[in-house]
């Protein structure tokens, strides 16, 4: 009988694990998002030791977002002209009414926020790996309203970075990887 319970209960627990994850995606069901034309991205928080990490995801990201041909996104100079004759002093934090003004300044639909809550090496005892976790949200330009969240995470330590050692994949690998899950979930 002991033996019984005790594989029902590591049966539990690896069903437990393989489990997937809830969605880490919000999307308004209320919003036509087949009207968005041009989609303003703001810089985005950096949440890491990395000083860098922000303006390198934020590059990739535009220049994926662009790659798909469904938006267009104004250049970056553009964007830091508008975030100035709004006169925001958070850009990676706008409020409703200071995503309204920036958006009429650039002509944009919507406005992207984000952050890099991790980017670089990550260690677990003897074991490295590189690891990249980011979130973003699009507004509308209308009321200012959040339509649209998700986060995605990348790379760490794998069961083979513990028993083998190794450096994971390079950062440009798992940045690239993990804005085309972001850039999946807003299409989707």
């Amino acid at each position: 009988m002991k033996i019984r319970n005790m594989l029902a209960f590591m049966l539990l627990v690896s069903l437990a694990a393989c489990a997937r994850h809830p969605s880490e995606v919000f999307r308004d069901p209320n919003m036509d998002f087949g009207a968005i034309q041009t989609i303003l991205v703001m810089p985005f928080a950096n949440q890491t030791r990395e000083q860098t990490a922000a303006d390198r995801v934020r590059d990739v990201f535009i220049t994926k977002l662009l790659a798909t041909g469904a938006v267009y996104v104004p250049p970056v100079g553009e964007v830091k002209r508008g975030i100035t004759r709004a006169g925001i002093n958070d850009p990676t934090a706008p409020s409703a009414e200071e995503v309204k003004s920036v958006a009429g300044i650039v002509k944009a639909d919507a406005v992207i926020t984000g952050a890099v809550k991790e980017y670089g090496d990550v260690r677990a005892a003897s074991a490295t790996s590189t690891m990249i976790a980011i979130s973003m949200q699009l507004m509308e330009t209308q009321t200012g309203r959040v339509v649209w969240a998700a986060s995605s995470t990348k790379g760490g330590i794998t069961f083979a970075d513990r028993l083998f050692g190794g450096g994971g994949e390079p950062m440009n690998v798992i940045t690239e990887k993990a804005v085309d899950d972001i850039i999946d979930k807003l299409f989707k």
